[in-house]
């Protein structure tokens, strides 16, 4: 049955007008399904309707930053519906400030592209979240480091950064969990993180492993699930969110050769070594936050610059025991980075590429980034 498209010109426009739509960034929206179908309504509060819903069917709404000419389009939901009338919010107006939604719906985690024996792809469904559209600053680490050590906060890492407005680096997990606890606090949200099974003592001090409450509104690590799904940035079934080679134009990572040659064929860079462009021969050689284009879903340095500490223990293959909301498995020695960094080869930097350490180490190009729920 033949699939019929409606282009939906919104965004902001919806709110405020199209020059101040246009000035922030407008997104252009379409919708497939089985049967053809028809937009009947888009409210100002993202609530979309349209008619001629098969129950049953599963209908994609999909995204792309500019028309004409976009041809980047990505899923941005998957909608299974159950009534002939539909009726599903898919847009998130007001995020909170630098963060991207993360719209709720299945993915593939992992690919067979690279024969990684940890990486097998599995089906994944996540609910919709929100993530820092760049990685956690030097500024802003400082900012909320100051005020938790003026809490009674104690971190191991005081944190490191090249510049104020490149990545923290040089924190240990533990590190990361605090302060996000701290950052929510200072926020006047619910905090994540606690010292104790009941969720009554706020975990601010050593390092140890904290309880969750899943449920809180406050700010954490993002888990593995929701760090790739959001790396990929609506796309799958490639090495990055743009497509299946890297080069020093897309991300900050370190070209690794062999015999005269890129060890790995997707690697593009010119040359053998760091990103010329950050090696001022005094390391690390990071690059500010926000230094290459973003992906699908708005979100910057998903590959290279720092690794990202992530929430879950490390597992092979993932060690889920669930694939909805996965959390990885319940206990191990080593939690999970994802992204690569300056110091990582090519394939490192790879949406399915899996690393782990010990929580407690903290290296030059370890970082992070924060999600909150919805």
């Amino acid at each position: 049955m033949r699939t019929k498209l409606y282009f939906l010109f919104i965004a902001l426009a919806l709110l405020a007008g199209i020059n101040q739509a246009a000035a922030q960034g407008m997104r252009f929206f379409r919708i497939s399904g089985p049967p053809a179908t028809t937009i009947t309504v888009f409210n100002r509060d993202g609530t979309l309707v349209w008619s001629n819903a098969q129950p049953g069917a599963t209908y994609t709404v999909q995204t792309v930053s500019s028309l004409p000419g976009g041809t980047n389009w990505v899923d941005y939901v998957q909608i299974p519906v159950t009534n002939g009338v539909n009726t599903n919010l898919i847009f998130a107006f007001n995020p909170p400030a630098g963060m991207a939604l993360i719209p709720a719906g299945s993915f593939t985690m992992g690919d067979t592209l690279d024969g990684e024996s940890d990486a097998i792809p599995k089906n994944v469904t996540v609910s919709a979240f929100y993530i820092d559209v760049n990685l956690v600053s030097y500024s802003q680490w400082q900012t909320v480091y100051n005020w938790a050590t003026n809490q009674g906060y104690g971190f191991v890492n005081v944190g490191a950064g090249k510049a104020a407005n490149h990545p923290v680096q040089t924190v240990d997990w533990y590190d990361t969990v605090k302060w996000c606890n701290a950052r929510s606090q200072q926020a006047g949200l619910t905090p994540m993180y606690y010292a104790d099974m009941n969720l009554t003592r706020v975990y601010t001090n050593g390092e140890v492993t904290p309880y969750v409450n899943w449920a809180a509104n406050g700010y954490r690590l993002p888990t593995e699930a929701e760090w790739e799904k959001a790396a990929r940035g609506g796309l799958s079934g490639q090495r990055f969110s743009w497509g299946d080679t890297i080069s020093w134009s897309q991300a900050n990572y370190y070209s690794y050769w062999e015999g005269g040659a890129p060890y790995y064929s997707y690697d593009l860079a010119p040359t053998s070594g760091y990103d010329p462009a950050f090696n001022n021969g005094v390391t690390p050689y990071t690059s500010p936050v926000g230094s290459f284009a973003p992906n699908g879903y708005g979100l910057h340095d998903m590959a290279g610059i720092v690794d990202e500490w992530c929430w879950d223990w490390y597992g092979t293959p993932y060690g889920q025991t669930t694939t909805t909301n996965p959390t990885g498995p319940a206990s191990g020695s080593y939690r999970v980075l994802r992204g690569g960094g300056w110091a990582g080869s090519a394939s490192f930097a790879r949406c399915a590429d899996r690393s782990s350490f010990g929580p407690l180490n903290a290296y030059g190009d370890f970082g992070f980034r924060c999600v909150r729920g919805l």
